[in-house]
């Protein structure tokens, strides 16, 4: 009789795909500590649009949770879902700020672009789309991703900070937290280039270990508590039918659209589930997954899910599989208990972590063909406003903008495919309606 082990490996093609078990919940349990942030930092931005922090919390923790769990059975793949960042921000200091909206107005808005995205992806428009972006952007979304990760993690860690006569500047070397960062940055780099396996995990949590020695990391008060109510934010609505709620539905339903086939793209390059064309295999998976996930955060109220770029940590420990996002999805729910242990980790130690993560997917570069303009120009524009705007939707939209121009000035209109009209329009509107 098979063991569990083996069914297992039959269900989920483990050994198919080069993997083993021990390399999926590594590889799981590296992507949850470098995503793990999200669980105290989105619901301490949904404070600033009137939401209460601890049952915010605890939706954030529910879709991570169901996302994850839905990514691994549904689609076998590696990829992580989870409320991300970029939307959280969006709601709190846009909509309900700036534009006067009740965060439940904003919350059912969210719900309504889940079904939308569903709707598209059941109809086979959201593949289809996919596969109409060229090989040149989807490798440049690979790159910015991996740059953009790269960045995250540098400014985080405290590496690099706001300059006063300079956008950026070096951090202060003398403080404790950011000689850990690096300290954590050469350790887990030193690892990784000698071949350690688990290299990213085990360098996390050794400089954990020497944060709390040091000052930088507090001890928690305890290792369990209870997670507060849910209700406050469950199924939370007020429907608002105006032109202004009209365009952040356009802004958040866009932004679903290419943030997740970006991210997809890049992460199914990682682990050689691309097919000859650049096209994700089975890519219908993946996007229903993140369409209910996104329906179910409009639900017990946070805000759009999507694929976490940190699933690239996991990727590159080891992970090909769904047995990876079902051991993430399993230690979110066990968050729900223990979020003291899991809030330990410092953005000192995550950081440097995303920085090597990134330099490793800056490696796509090489893949670009810099002898032909109408590539490497779109290719270079999408990486470049990915990092210096903070926000890979502007930087992949900004990139079918130019892709297209590009080729009509250069007399190759025959290369432009119709999907891709389609997606330079979506991208127009989203500067359209982008609230600026």
């Amino acid at each position: 009789m098979n063991t569990i082990a083996e069914r297992l490996d039959k269900r989920f093609t483990v050994s198919e795909r080069g993997s083993s078990l021990r390399k999926e919940v590594l590889g799981g349990a590296v992507t949850f500590m470098t995503m793990a942030y999200i669980v105290v930092v989105n619901p301490t931005i949904l404070q600033d649009a009137g939401m209460p922090f601890g049952p915010a919390m605890v939706a954030t923790i529910l879709t991570a949770m169901f996302g994850c769990l839905l990514m691994g059975v549904l689609a076998n793949r590696p990829y992580a879902i989870a409320p991300y960042m970029g939307q959280n921000a969006f709601v709190a200091y846009t909509v309900t700020g700036t534009m006067g909206y009740s965060w439940e107005t904003a919350i059912f808005t969210i719900f309504i672009s889940g079904v939308l995205l569903l709707l598209l992806t059941l109809s086979g428009g959201r593949k289809a789309l996919g596969d109409a972006v060229p090989m040149t952007l989807k490798i440049s979304f690979s790159v910015g991703i991996g740059l953009f990760i790269a960045f995250v993690g540098a400014v985080s860690s405290g590496i690099i900070v706001s300059g006063t006569e300079t956008p950026l500047a070096i951090g202060d070397l003398t403080q404790t937290g950011t000689m850990l960062a690096i300290f954590c940055l050469l350790t887990i780099g030193a690892m990784t280039v000698r071949g350690f396996k688990g290299s990213i995990l085990v360098g996390m949590l050794l400089c954990t270990a020497i944060g709390l020695l040091i000052g930088v990391v507090d001890a928690p008060s305890s290792l369990i508590s209870s997670p507060p109510p849910l209700s406050p934010v469950f199924l939370q609505w007020e429907v608002s039918l105006t032109f202004g709620i009209l365009s952040v539905l356009m802004t958040v339903f866009i932004l679903d659209v290419v943030d997740t086939m970006g991210t997809l793209v890049a992460l199914g390059s990682d682990t050689g589930q691309l097919d000859e064309e650049g096209r994700l295999v089975d890519i219908q998976k993946p996007f229903t997954a993140d369409s209910l996930t996104i329906m179910f955060a409009g639900v017990v109220g946070t805000t759009s899910s999507g694929v976490f770029v940190e699933s690239a940590s996991g990727i590159k420990s080891g992970a090909r599989t769904g047995i990876s996002s079902i051991v993430v999805g399993l230690l979110f729910g066990a968050s729900l208990l223990f979020t003291p242990v899991v809030t330990m980790i410092p953005p000192e130690v995550t950081g440097p972590a995303m920085m090597v993560i990134g330099m490793m997917m800056f490696s796509a570069t090489r893949k670009i063909d810099f002898h032909e303009p109408t590539d490497f120009f779109p290719a270079v524009v999408t990486v470049c406003l990915m990092v210096f705007t903070y926000n890979i939707g502007i930087g992949i939209c900004a990139g079918f903008i130019v892709y297209v121009i590009g080729k009509l000035f250069s007399g190759k209109r025959e290369e432009v495919t119709p999907l891709m009209w389609v997606l330079m329009v979506m991208s127009v509107m989203f500067f359209i309606f982008y609230p600026y």
